[in-house]
């Protein structure tokens, strides 16, 4: 079985495919084949110096990830322009190592961990899509924290995904991530029993 993973940014998604990993799942990370696909010589990282101008790239040819996201965080046009080219390339990879997981070990669990899986309409590319879920303002702080973030950065941030509550509401499985480290373990060995994946 494959399962999508989701949530919003600051809900807590790393710490749950953290727990489904231990359990024995196999993990794709879209967040990591993303830093992957913008490696110094990539064509992909090429085509955004080439969109967005070369002083986004660092003095040792590296992406400046800052820059951009001030660019991309502020303007939609923007940010979907540099999705237009990053998200083909991801995809690509995540079905790609999905496929190979699938094939290496057919009764495992594979979680793949996309942070826009509804914004980028790629439900339709897993078996069932799970939504970490934090309420609102929990994630906001969250954020705050982990970022240092001012409140109006933070808010742009979660203004640029789909709001928490219509994830929740289309999730096939949610995890409620707010009421401690247990609790959440707790959601994930009922998901994991009944799916016969323990």
């Amino acid at each position: 079985m494959n399962i999508g993973l989701t949530g919003g940014i600051a809900s807590g998604k790393s710490t749950v495919s953290a727990m489904l990993v231990d359990k024995g799942a196999r993990l794709v990370d879209a967040d990591r084949i993303a830093r992957e696909i913008v490696l110094p010589g990539s064509p992909v990282l090429a085509q955004i110096a080439e969109r967005f101008g070369h002083e986004m790239l660092l003095q040792d040819g590296a992406l400046d990830r800052k820059r951009l996201g001030a660019v991309v965080f502020g303007d939609e046009a923007e940010r979907k322009a540099l999705e237009g080219i990053t998200h083909p390339a991801i995809r690509q990879r995540m079905l790609e190592q999905m496929r190979s997981y699938e094939q290496e070990q057919p009764d495992k669990l594979v979680v793949v961990d996309v942070p826009l899986i509804y914004e980028s309409r790629m439900e339709s590319l897993f078996e069932a899509v799970m939504v970490v879920y934090v309420p609102h303002q929990v994630q906001l702080e969250r954020l705050m924290k982990r970022d240092s973030l001012s409140p109006e950065q933070a808010k742009l941030r979660l203004a640029a995904q789909m709001d928490i509550e219509e994830k929740r509401l289309r999730a096939d499985y949610v995890i409620y991530n707010d009421q401690g480290l247990e609790h959440t373990a707790h959601q994930i060995h009922e998901f994991l029993s009944h799916k016969g994946l323990l």
